[in-house]
């Protein structure tokens, strides 16, 4: 079983003008490959997604926003 990895988006470019720059979300990917996705900006929600890379599709906006991974090894479970 691996274990969950931490990680966060960080924007370079904020296309919408709604989220800003920098940390501007927090998440977590599950042992399954499921990502859930919290918004750390002035109207916070939560989302959960299939896979990390169908999350780097919505919110990537072709690279001006990337995952940074806190946890960058996944242990034995």
């Amino acid at each position: 079983m691996i274990d969950p990895r931490r990680f966060y988006l960080e924007r370079d470019v904020d296309v919408s003008g709604t989220s800003g720059v920098g940390r501007v979300a927090e998440g977590v990917e599950f042992s399954d490959g499921t990502a859930a996705l919290r918004w750390r900006t002035a109207h916070r929600s939560t989302a959960v997604y299939e896979s990390i890379i169908d999350l780097e599709v919505i919110h990537g906006h072709n690279g001006m926003t990337r995952v940074v991974w806190l946890d960058t090894t996944a242990g034995g479970g």
